[in-house]
Parts: structure tokens; sequence; C-alpha cells
């Protein structure tokens, strides 16, 4: 809240402005949660990276909480930690998956659609499934509180792209840059629901042909259980899918892979003000080597050292 967290490898920033103005900043570890190296290979890296990310991320959002009440020093235990994430892995698959299953259930049932082993029932099950993710960014950007982050997840975009143009980087000069960029978690979420719409729509009538109950309630409960399984395939797939989109430059394929990516970030950032700049460009300086910071200008701030807590 009210900050920026850059990632750095194995370490990540975290640059709060406390509400006199101020701004506190601290460099913490990146706890892995995976140590296994096959699960770093190429096309299965992915689900880790993503759970790894969704720790991480719940745990600098309790620590950035703590930094800006000044004289708050506390952090989640890690078993506060993994609840916490488990929670919002609940909500998240409630929302994606079984909504959008029990709503295309609603659609053969008015016979608007056909059966879950037909391509209809999975074309309903995408609409909804898109329906449900615009408009939860939409309403959540009604809050006043998400506006501010959707103005640091600008700053936080237009800091990267500065930093990648190998120039000085400021708060000045990465107020000239664009909001939106390819590697962004949000067009990572367009692709894991773009790549599940296709996988579900093939996979799921080929497990039922090979194998159907004929109970309708355990035919149902079947395949949304393998729908959640297919999330480790789908995320392994949508973070190769992103990362070779974002190395591409120029042509109709980057605008193809890019493009829808880049116009849903325009829902998720907002153009941030200046000290919003000015916390994300710390957030940076505080995760880079100390040859790399050579390149930034940072506004005064101070620097909070503290044991990593697991």
């Amino acid at each position: 809240m009210e900050g920026v967290m850059m990632r750095n490898a194995g370490d990540y920033g975290l640059a709060v402005r406390r509400a006199d103005g101020t701004i506190v900043a601290t460099r913490r570890r990146w706890v892995e949660l995976f140590k296994c190296p096959w699960l770093r290979m190429r096309g299965l890296r992915g689900f880790p990276i993503l759970i790894e990310t969704l720790y991480n991320g719940i745990g600098s959002l309790n620590r950035s909480v703590a930094l800006a009440e000044e004289g708050k020093d506390e952090d989640m235990s890690r078993w506060q930690t993994v609840l916490s994430m488990l929670l919002a892995v609940v909500v998240a698959l409630a929302l994606f998956v079984v909504a959008p299953h029990l709503l295309s259930i609603v659609m053969h049932w008015l016979s608007a659609g056909g059966d879950v082993d037909g391509l209809s029932f999975h074309l309903w099950d995408g609409f909804f499934k898109t329906c449900i993710f615009l408009g939860y960014i939409k309403l959540i950007s009604i809050l006043p509180e998400i506006r501010r982050v959707f103005r640091y997840h600008g700053a936080e975009h237009k800091t990267i792209h500065a930093f990648e143009k190998e120039d000085e980087v400021s708060a000045a000069t990465a107020a000239h840059m664009s909001r939106l960029h390819p590697r962004c978690g949000t067009t990572f979420l367009l692709f894991v629901i773009s790549i599940s719409i296709v996988l579900h729509a093939v996979l799921v009538p080929l497990g039922l042909w090979l194998y159907t109950p004929e109970n309708v309630v355990l035919k149902h409960s079947l395949t949304v259980a393998f729908k959640l399984l297919l999330i480790v395939p789908i995320s392994a797939l949508s973070y190769e899918v992103i990362r070779y989109a974002a190395r591409l430059r120029g042509g109709l394929w980057a605008a193809v892979l890019q493009s829808p990516g880049l116009a849903l970030q325009r829902l998720t950032t907002a153009e941030p003000e200046m000290p919003q700049l000015e916390v994300a460009v710390i957030a940076l300086n505080e995760a880079l080597d100390a040859e790399e910071r050579e390149r930034l200008v940072t506004v005064p701030y101070v620097k909070q050292d503290e044991t990593d807590i697991l």
C-alpha cells in the first residue's frame, strides 16, 4: 500500500511513502519456495514462479503497511502468509473456474448452449470467465485506494522503461515513458485466461470421451477438478508465452501477442504523479546492485535495514 516492489534476481526492493511525505525503503530477500532445479526448467517454471510471486507479494503487501505506519514493525509469520495465499487462491478459483462453469451449466439448462462435452459449453465458459475478470478489475477501480494502487503500478512500468533505456533514471525521466509494459502480470493473467479457454475446449471433451460418469453431478465435479489440475500446465505455458512475446520487437506477430495485454493494462494502470514516480525509482534503487545504482537519481529517503523473516 502506498508503495512499489521491484524484484531483481534473488532480492527485491520495497519503497513506501508515509503519511508525512517521507519515503522509507528496504531491500529484502526473495523467498524461494521451490528448490528443485528441474522446476526452474523452461516449460515447468511458470507455476512455481506464480506461487512464489503470490507468496512474496502478500508478504510485501503486509510489510508495506508496517513501513507506512511509523513505529509498527510486524511481519506476518510464514503460516500467516501461507494461509493468506491459500485464501486468495481459493477465492480466485471460485471466481474464475467454478463460477464460469456453473453459469455455463445454466446456459445449457436454458438450451442456449451444449453440454460439457461440446464446444459451445466452453465458449460460454470462456465468455463468463472473461466478463468476470474484466468486471472485477472495473469494479475495484471504483475504490479510491485501488486507483492510487493503479498509479503506483503505472509508475513501476515507467521506471522499468527508463531503466531499460540505459540512460539516467529519475522520476523526471521516467515520467516521459509509457505506463504499459509487455511483461506485466496483467498480461500474464490474460494469457492464462486465453490459453485456458483453448485447452478446456480441447482436453475436457477428450477426457469425457475416454470416461464419462453416468451421474451428472459427478461428471461436472470431475470436470471442474480436471480444470483445476490444468492450472499447472496453463500457467507454465502462459509464462513462456509472455516471455517470448516481450522479446519481440515490432512486426505483426508482436502486435498480435502484445496488443491485447497492453490494452488491458489501460485498466490496471493509471498515469502516476511525481510522488509515485519518486517511490518507484527508490524501490528500483533498493533492488539493484551497487554498480547499477550509479544510473539512478533518487530523492532523499529513509533506508531501513532489516533481517528477513521467512
